[in-house]
């Protein structure tokens, strides 16, 4: 296991936890939850997931719960500097997920693509084995858009009972990926899920990388926007403005949010069919 690079707690951007850390701090992390197999999902946050937990109690409690919330946005890494955690940096679910791929003291883990368009989770598969042959993959899946209905969920949750992957990549969407990972890690042998969002997408060119420059100066959002104006203007319209002034008043003191308690999940209930079944 690698040394753990020590941090501050917590950044606290409108009452979301935001661990105050870099990549190297979140893969030591990563490398001891897996080490010491411990069951837990990992979290990516920025904007939009901070407002999503704003609008709705459930996304913000499901974060509580997260084994790990990195900060996957330049604005939530600017409110955890002006907070005094000066090492936060941003970690993005593509970055995070190439450098899981491509570390060493990962090749011991096995991995599983969940999510993506149809065909998506399989071209993830041969784009990350071109590039590192000796990355394990076993298996993918395409859930639904909707919810699972008892039978999808039955031969889901059985597909992963057989591969037994270390590592459950989701790549949904934000809040229903975090919301997927909570509802189904206890249902699920596995160790870690991580809920990547558009992460699949990037690593199979269907979204187009930019510039550092542009990633430091906290305008990703607005190169995404100009690819696929369609889907996302309506998201950022709503977001943004109201992630500015809500920030504004947390941080002149003008109005308090209280941190989320960072507590463990709670058990999900599970169906009928699944509770004579042994899970990790």
């Amino acid at each position: 296991m690698i040394a753990i690079p020590e941090y501050k707690d917590r950044a606290n951007v409108l009452g979301i936890g935001i661990d105050a850390v870099n990549m190297q701090q979140a893969l030591a992390k990563i490398a001891q939850e897996l080490e010491q197999r411990r069951k837990g999902y990992i979290c990516l946050a920025g904007v939009h997931g901070v407002m999503e937990a704003q609008r709705n109690p459930e996304v913000a409690r499901v974060l509580a719960g997260a084994a790990l919330v990195a900060p996957d946005g330049m604005p939530t890494v600017w409110v955890g500097h002006y907070q005094g955690h000066s090492q936060m940096e941003r970690v993005t679910g593509p970055d995070l997920m190439l450098e899981v791929m491509r570390r060493e003291e990962f090749r011991g883990y096995t991995h599983f693509f969940c999510g993506g368009k149809e065909g998506i989770a399989g071209e993830l598969r041969d784009q990350v084995l071109a590039q590192f042959p000796f990355v394990k993959i076993a298996g993918t899946y395409m859930p639904p858009f909707g919810p699972m209905s008892p039978e999808q969920e039955e031969e889901f949750i059985e597909q992963i009972g057989r591969l037994k992957p270390d590592i459950i990549w989701v790549g949904i969407s934000t809040p229903k990926q975090e919301l997927f990972m909570e509802r189904y890690l206890p249902l699920l042998d596995t160790t870690l899920m991580f809920g990547v969002g558009a992460a699949f997408d990037f690593h199979t060119g269907r979204i187009a990388d930019c510039a550092e420059w542009i990633k430091r100066c906290g305008f990703q959002w607005l190169h995404r926007l100009l690819q696929d104006p369609k889907h996302l203007w309506k998201r950022y319209l709503r977001n943004n403005p109201s992630f500015l002034f809500s920030i504004a008043l947390q941080l002149t003191g003008l109005k308090s949010y209280p941190p989320q308690i960072h507590a463990k999940p709670h058990d999900v209930p599970q169906p009928v069919w699944a509770k004579s079944r042994s899970i990790r």
